[in-house]
């Protein structure tokens, strides 16, 4: 079993078949996957994906590509809709200065107030963090001193120094197809320094499809490929990294409710 503990199953490259991607998934052995939201005034058309199907959740937030330009997010909106029965995380939000889309006092702004939202739910925060490791690490730690909360930097490509931030502070770290790219070799340095229980595995379909799909829109079935690729990082089977990713998704996006198969075997 696999989780895809980050896609965008409402995103048009993926939504015109859906439900062939779905039913690749499931023969993938996907079992379950989350629809990561990057526009709060957009939740209903996350939610309703999530709604109409067993193996699919959701989460609420506002990409930092987007603030700026969308209603700056508000906490008592986020906490309302995190409230949905389907909805498993806050986020993604982060900082981008690679597109430096929105002013940066804004974006930090935006940002914390989704670690809030992360805080006053209990729900994690599905971080998105490029080209912007101190500040991205100087925040995580000011706000962890603030009160606790959980978290994912998910899609990791940055720094070795960003990803011990996160584990010492208690965060789980995703990776996607890009650890299966030809010269990503620090990157998959990195991957084989995260401990194995907080290690997660994602795709970000329909974006940065894994080898040997590279070039092709991704989609949820791919997730086995970057596992594959993890496995041999880590020095495990394929088996026991799916086992570990798939504990390590339910254990930090604890709202998500674990397939029978699941159950039985931990039972």
């Amino acid at each position: 079993m696999l989780i895809d503990s980050h896609c965008h199953l409402d995103f048009p490259e993926l939504a015109a078949d859906r439900e062939g991607a779905l039913r690749r998934a499931r023969e993938a052995g996907v079992a379950r996957m989350i629809t990561i939201s990057t526009r709060v005034d957009r939740f209903d058309e996350i939610s309703a994906i999530a709604e109409a199907h067993e193996e699919i959740f959701c989460t609420v937030g506002e990409h930092p590509e987007n603030v700026g330009t969308s209603p700056e997010p508000e906490l008592a909106r986020l906490v309302e809709l995190a409230a949905h029965p389907k909805c498993v995380g806050i986020g993604e939000a982060g900082l981008d200065y690679h597109y430096d889309s929105a002013p940066r006092d804004l974006a930090e702004r935006a940002f914390r107030t989704h670690v809030a939202a992360a805080r006053e739910t209990g729900l994690p925060l599905v971080i998105h963090s490029r080209d912007a490791d101190a500040d991205m690490a100087r925040i995580l730690e000011d706000e962890m001193g603030k009160g606790a909360f959980t978290a994912v930097l998910h899609c990791f490509t940055s720094s070795a120094a960003l990803a011990r931030t996160g584990v010492a502070l208690g965060l789980y770290v995703s990776f996607s197809g890009v650890v299966t790219f030809k010269k990503s070799d620090a990157l998959r340095e990195i991957a084989g320094e995260i401990p194995l229980d907080r290690l997660l595995v994602e795709t970000d379909a329909p974006f940065l499809a894994p080898t040997p799909h590279r070039g092709k829109r991704n989609e949820p079935a791919f997730v086995a490929a970057t596992a594959r690729v993890l496995a041999e990082v880590k020095g495990v089977s394929p088996a026991a990294i799916a086992g570990a990713t798939s504990a390590n998704a339910l254990r930090l996006f604890s709202k998500m409710t674990p397939p029978a198969s699941f159950r039985t075997a931990a039972e």
